[in-house]
């Protein structure tokens, strides 16, 4: 509890800063991190070798993995956050709701934001940039196998928000399981819980907690090949989703192919057996497999699963209204993707779907909060409430209703002789939110 508390007090700090304050902040943060560019690799390649010798399987060691690529990746992703709107303090409706009585709806941060993170240090920059932008203190709890790693991290934010007069306790890192048991129980010092890792993980997360929870469980993702697709353009689509980042949560799992289409299937099976990709499918894709081997799909359960690495499975469906409800059985409304030349057919996926993320024409790859001018993402959100699909700043801050009058009283507008309200909506001309006063 005592972690709780001191993250939340002094986060009571960064939630007044103003937005100059806070990219102030994050400038520095990415400036020492490339300063640190020989000490964060050093000690990255520590975990790698300590990792090694353990169980960790080979998918989450290569999420561990940092190179100078990255690095960049990764300090470019903060100066973008920077350039990013402050998502705090803005004014989403304002109303007169009589002469001296105007009433505002504007956003604020959540609070306290606990993230846990499974082998992953690059995440832990993307939320301490998100986190800062959007004035939310943060407890991070990361993983042991990235222990060295994520101390350069912690120690590059501590020396930005020290410089900059901020308590830098507002981004905590914690490490162990227990820890995180009792964090999730504290409901009235924890705001909001992001898991970003394992299945196992994240139901364990919306299991043993009331805090509100922004995750997803699984990563089941589908392409979709329609009748009338261009089978070069659905080849290419296909070997980007599958074989870029065969461990990421947006990578392709499923690739459904309509029947009168299944002549794609030998050239692009071939085109995966030499990017190394293991196919698994039904005995009509087998069939078609010629020299390429396919392991054939007995059990219908399979269907519903993340491999996570290069393994892809392949279904010949009968038609479109077939994909989707394969999808609606099997997938986990993450993102799913059609490939078509009929319109009138992407419009009907794309409507009919009931995922984040449908896509037209294009890789299920681009379900990232910094392809989509997010900036860095806290993670992708496949239920619901929103929000939804990837959760950047927009995701991270609530809203409070803020009245100001001059003496007025509720009595006024009761009774027979009540005064009427005017209710008039003063943003309405600009078509914009209005700046907080």
């Amino acid at each position: 509890m005592n972690i709780a508390v001191r993250t939340r007090k002094a986060g009571a700090v960064l939630n007044m800063m103003s937005t100059q304050e806070k990219n102030a902040i994050l400038e520095s943060f990415a400036d020492r991190l490339n300063d640190l560019e020989s000490e964060l690799l050093t000690a990255n390649a520590e975990d790698i070798r300590d990792a090694k010798a353990t169980t960790l399987r080979g998918q989450l060691i290569e999420r561990l993995r940092l190179n100078s690529s990255k690095l960049r990746q990764m300090t470019d992703a903060i100066r973008q956050v920077i350039t990013l709107p402050d998502p705090a303090g803005r004014t989403l409706r304002h109303t007169l709701l009589d002469d001296g009585l105007e009433l505002r709806q504007v956003t604020v941060p959540f609070g306290t934001v606990l993230a846990i993170i499974e082998s992953r240090p690059d995440a832990v920059v993307q939320l301490i940039s998100l986190m800062v932008k959007s004035g939310n203190a943060l407890i991070v709890k990361a993983g042991h196998e990235a222990r060295a790693t994520v101390a350069v991290i912690q120690r590059a934010i501590h020396e930005s928000l020290a410089r900059h007069g901020v308590p830098i306790e507002c981004m905590t890192v914690i490490y162990g399981r227990e820890a995180v048991a009792e964090l999730l129980t504290l409901s009235n010092y924890i705001d909001l819980v992001v898991p970003r890792g394992s299945k196992e993980l994240i139901q364990y997360v919306q299991e043993h907690t009331r805090i509100p929870v922004i995750g997803h469980a699984d990563g089941i993702c589908h392409i979709y090949v329609d009748a009338e697709a261009d089978c070069e353009m659905a080849t290419r689509i296909i070997l980007d989703a599958k074989t870029q980042a065969p461990s990421a949560c947006n990578a392709v799992e499923t690739v459904l192919i309509h029947h009168d289409a299944a002549g794609v299937i030998p050239p692009l099976l071939a085109a995966l057996r030499e990017r190394g990709v293991a196919v698994r499918g039904c005995e009509q894709t087998a069939a078609l497999a010629g020299a390429v081997q396919v392991e054939a799909i007995g059990d219908e359960s399979e269907w519903a699963t993340e491999y996570g690495d290069l393994t892809v499975a392949i279904r010949v469906v009968e038609n479109v209204e077939a994909a989707m409800a394969h999808i609606a059985k099997y997938g986990s409304h993450h993102t799913d993707a059609i490939i078509t030349k009929n319109e009138a057919v992407a419009e009907r996926f794309l409507a009919g779907v009931d995922s984040a993320n449908v896509y037209h024409n294009a890789s299920t790859r681009f379900a990232d909060g910094y392809r989509y001018g997010l900036g860095a993402e806290v993670g992708i959100s496949t239920g619901k409430l929103p929000p939804r699909g990837p959760v950047g700043l927009d995701g991270l801050v609530t809203y409070k209703w803020v009245l100001r009058g001059a003496g007025h009283i509720s009595a006024t507008y009761q009774g027979e002789q009540a005064k009427p309200f005017k209710h008039t909506n003063l943003s309405a001309s600009s078509g914009t939110n209005c700046p907080t006063p």
